[in-house]
């Protein structure tokens, strides 16, 4: 097969800051310097940004690029990308403009003018297109900058039964681009706050749609030796390379971009779209057969549960190969924000005495106040599983999954028997997964029948993974989450703190099999499972291509 041609644009060095010499501090760390992505607007270091009002277009559709640029001129091209990328649209030499961006950006947008459009052509391939801007510095450095639109499909261009959802909910929530996400910022009284409003009208923080090659992983690759210092690999990586604070836990580079590149390779023809599309336009599911989401898609709306629910009982088939199912948001503006006040829903999220409107408060589906366990739709639950392979929740657990029931035809081909561990030289299983409350009868787990949680689900393959860091004392240790998460959703669950505590502590990550209706959801309940894809575990591989050929008809 000849190499293909295309040469991506991100090509060559990417402009830094000019060089100094500066005091440096043996008490700086990343713990102590949290930084969100924000224009410098200064004069003599160009710099281009842009947005566009939505995340997804139908062919036919005009882009509207809104933009701020401090260079005499500007460049954009648009590219689709997957296994085989292909150039869509290119303009050169275009006129810069600058406009400042607001202290409250993250929130209320940017509120910049269009300085660029493209007409997306009528017969354009569905998929993930990635923007890439570009300027020149007054050095010759060329400064680089990343957004994306996904092409929606059409019945002309639909590329077959399979539809890829993007964990776009999840990417909104971390992206800390002009001042705040949802977990730290420069929202509250001292600005030291994650807001509870994240507006769409603004860029992305850099790492979450493009990385290079090599960028680090939240999950160690490598198993600690007795008294390692704790290792957050993606956090010194991002500190040191000048990536955003929470590059590594969402986004298209580090998650989805892994499944579209292994699913183009194997021959799989699929469509994509955004959660925000599910959350609009429930109907889009019905021409297909099977929807999948991947990597970490923590962050999900009522309605766009009850969609896939709705999908599945009718005999469509879910096949999720992502971790931390956890958090319910709403979306207002007709999806321009993100609305989800997590640990602070039940006493300051407006809807929380809301008859109509207080089942949308935006906490943790196994809270009190929502109390709609994930397993009612993928068959496991955030609450029940969380970290693991990082820092000091079981850095040297389990890599991979333990199988239980071989026989599933999830592991047709595979070889695989009980006892087996597959996908730890790949690295599956971390950094967040998800698991269920389950007990062991003569050598097989079964769920507890806890509220919420469907009757038969199978319990595939598990590993257990661990919702608080143990804090061993050692040489220059220092630890980063404790047991923060831990008390948290301990406050929010639907028991008193102590009990909450306790079921919660110490969980797992699943594959777990359940039909509902007509349908049949098959989950594998961890967020690096594309990395048994991109390393080519043959198992990881083996287990997706056939959820992918069952559930899209291959095998009827």
């Amino acid at each position: 097969m000849p190499r293909s041609s295309f040469r991506f644009p991100e090509n060559g060095p990417h402009a830094i800051r000019p060089w100094a010499v500066r005091k440096g501090h043996p008490d700086e760390h990343f713990l102590a310097d949290y930084r969100y992505h924000a224009p410098r607007e200064d004069p003599e270091l160009a710099e281009v940004y842009v947005y566009t009002p939505r995340m997804s277009y139908d062919p036919g559709e005009t882009v509207e690029f809104h933009g701020s640029c401090n260079a005499d001129t500007w460049s954009i091209q648009i590219y689709r990308d997957g296994h085989r990328p292909e150039m869509a649209h290119e303009a050169f030499d275009l006129p810069g403009a600058f406009y400042p961006t607001s202290a409250t950006a993250y929130v209320d947008g940017c509120d910049w003018p269009v300085v660029h459009s493209w007409t997306i052509p009528k017969d354009q391939r569905p998929g993930f297109y990635r923007v890439v801007s570009t300027c020149l510095r007054k050095s010759g450095e060329r400064f680089v900058q990343h957004h994306f639109v996904v092409v929606r499909p059409t019945k002309e261009t639909r590329q077959g039964k399979i539809l890829f959802m993007l964990a776009t909910g999840t990417w909104t929530s971390y992206n800390d681009w002009g001042g705040a996400n949802h977990y730290f910022g420069t929202y509250g009284p001292e600005k030291n706050e994650g807001s509870p409003h994240l507006s769409l009208h603004r860029p992305w923080t850099r790492g979450m749609l493009w990385l290079p090659k090599g960028a680090a992983r939240i999950a160690q690759n490598r198993m600690p030796e007795m008294n390692d210092l704790p290792g957050y690999p993606s956090k010194e990586w991002g500190y040191s390379h000048g990536f955003g604070q929470y590059y590594a836990a969402a986004g298209w580079a580090q998650f989805d971009r892994h499944f579209a590149v292994w699913a183009e390779s194997q021959g799989f023809g699929f469509d994509i779209i955004t959660q925000t599309d599910l959350h609009y336009r429930p109907e889009i599911l019905d021409d297909y057969a099977c929807l999948v989401t991947v990597g970490h898609d923590e962050y999900w709306s009522w309605d766009m549960r009850k969609a896939v629910e709705d999908f599945v009982e009718r005999g469509g088939n879910f096949s999720r190969f992502g971790g931390n199912f956890l958090w319910q948001i709403r979306l207002e503006n007709d999806g321009a924000r993100q609305v989800c006040w997590k640990v602070k829903a039940p006493a300051e999220d407006p809807v929380r005495d809301d008859p109509d409107r207080k089942h949308t408060l935006t906490a943790s589906w196994e809270s009190g106040g929502v109390n709609w366990p994930g397993a009612s739709t993928v068959g496991v639950n955030g609450c029940h599983g969380m970290y693991g392979s990082w820092g000091g929740f079981a850095p040297r657990g389990s890599r991979g999954f333990t199988v239980y029931r071989p026989e599933h035809w999830a592991f047709e081909g595979t070889d695989l028997r009980y006892a087996d561990v597959f996908g730890a030289e790949a690295g599956i299983f971390g950094y967040e997964v998800d698991g269920l409350n389950y007990t062991f009868e003569r050598g097989l787990p079964y769920p507890v029948a806890d509220p919420g949680v469907p009757e038969g689900i199978e319990i595939l393959a598990m590993s257990p993974a661990v919702l608080f860091e143990y804090e061993h004392e050692g040489p220059g240790y220092r630890y980063y989450v404790r047991d923060s998460d831990l008390h948290g959703l301990a406050e929010l669950g639907p028991d008193d703190y102590a009990t909450n505590r306790r079921a919660y502590q110490y969980g797992s990550g699943m594959v777990t099999a359940m039909k509902r209706g007509n349908g049949e959801v098959l989950c594998a309940g961890s967020c690096e499972w594309v990395m048994g894809l991109t390393r080519r575990d043959p198992f990881t591989e083996t287990i997706t291509r056939n959820a992918l050929e069952k559930f899209s008809g291959a095998w009827d």
